[in-house]
């Protein structure tokens, strides 16, 4: 099991292009877990052509494990990790379905609640790196579009074997205002650190919100008291109740 730590390693290739987007987060609600109520339980989905390594990635990450010969995902399956991040507890609840056609009616319950998403492609496939478009589609369609997301480009350990390069990857990041890293779920390189960094933007933007939300009582506070019409309105300071119960108890946040 990795340990819970939201350090990176100085090695992680982090392609930070989406940070300019997500100021622009305007709604979140939140899912309060009972049994555990100083947690947040975030849902991240990973998705993907089949066999480019989205259920070793999560082996790897999960349980530090690696699969030689692991055959396509047969439906739905999920794992929880722990990550602590500003000496919080975060459970991150990552989802792992097969890519063939033939499962994409899941979809819709498959993507319901996310809030982060690593879309994962092969760098000894272009085909699967030319498909990413349409699940960055896919994922815009069943997905709020202030949805944290990371472009993975998996397999780098067979760089002999290299059908797209690095910059092909940063480019289309950064065209789609997205985070990058390339890993190696084989030899575990850059793994945790691009489910730390998704989960860390998640919790980032929670806390921002949060604040936002104790700002906004702030001034109602002052306007009350000077007799003053307050605006509570969701454009600068939020200040839904749902922002507020989740600062009190924990838990499960959506864009």
């Amino acid at each position: 099991m990795l340990p819970p730590t939201t350090v990176l390693p100085p090695s992680a290739c982090v392609y930070c292009a989406r940070a300019l987007h997500l100021e622009k987060v305007t709604k979140m609600d939140f899912y309060v877990e009972e049994d555990h109520i100083q947690d947040y339980l975030f849902k991240i989905v990973l998705v993907g052509d089949s066999a480019v390594g989205k259920s070793n990635l999560l082996a790897r990450f999960a349980r530090d494990e690696f699969y030689s010969n692991s055959k396509s995902t047969i439906g739905v399956e999920f794992q929880t990790q722990k990550i602590v991040i500003d000496g919080k507890d975060i459970k991150a609840q990552i989802w792992d379905t097969a890519g063939q056609e033939r499962f994409r009616a899941v979809t819709s319950a498959y993507y319901r609640g996310a809030v982060g998403a690593l879309v994962v492609y092969d760098i000894s496939r272009r085909r699967t790196f030319e498909n990413v478009t349409r699940w960055l589609s896919e994922l815009n369609t069943h997905c709020d579009m202030n949805v944290v997301t990371i472009l993975v480009g998996n397999k780098t350990d067979l760089k002999d074997s290299r059908e797209v390069s690095m910059e092909e990857g940063k480019s289309l990041a950064e065209s789609e205002g997205l985070f990058f890293m390339e890993t190696s779920a084989l030899d575990a390189s850059n793994v945790a650190a691009a489910f730390q960094t998704i989960v860390k933007e998640i919790y980032e933007i929670l806390r921002r919100k949060v604040f936002q939300s104790q700002e906004s009582k702030k001034q109602e506070n002052l306007s009350l008291g000077n007799g003053k019409t307050v605006n509570l309105g969701r454009g600068a300071g939020g200040g839904d109740e749902a922002v507020e119960r989740a600062r009190r108890f924990g838990g499960c946040c959506l864009f």
